[in-house]
């Protein structure tokens, strides 16, 4: 009975333990919001529909409660947003010289 009890305590404390990429969320959005505001959708759209794509499949992923999988593809979607800006102001900057 006893063995019983610790088995399932210990088999329902692993999803209490589970850290939330909140963090990750949170840069990851802020990234795709920048690269919107730099037009990247129309100066780098190839980059910027994938980092879309990584963003949304993240969020899928953090309501369903697959944290490692959701963290994986937030960071994942920020650093395509971010190269997706970088392309876009570059683009822009070298437009205007």
């Amino acid at each position: 009975m006893i063995k019983k009890v610790f088995i399932v305590l210990l088999v329902a404390s692993c999803g209490l333990t589970t850290v939330r990429p909140k963090l990750e969320m949170s840069f990851a959005a802020a990234a795709f919001i920048a690269a919107r505001n730099a037009k990247a959708q129309e100066t780098a759209p190839t980059i910027y529909r994938k980092a879309e794509y990584y963003y949304l499949k993240a969020k899928s992923y953090y309501r369903r409660k697959y944290f490692d999988k959701a963290k994986k593809f937030f960071k994942a979607s920020q650093k395509l947003s971010e190269r997706a800006e970088y392309i876009a102001k570059r683009k822009e900057t070298l437009k205007n010289l």
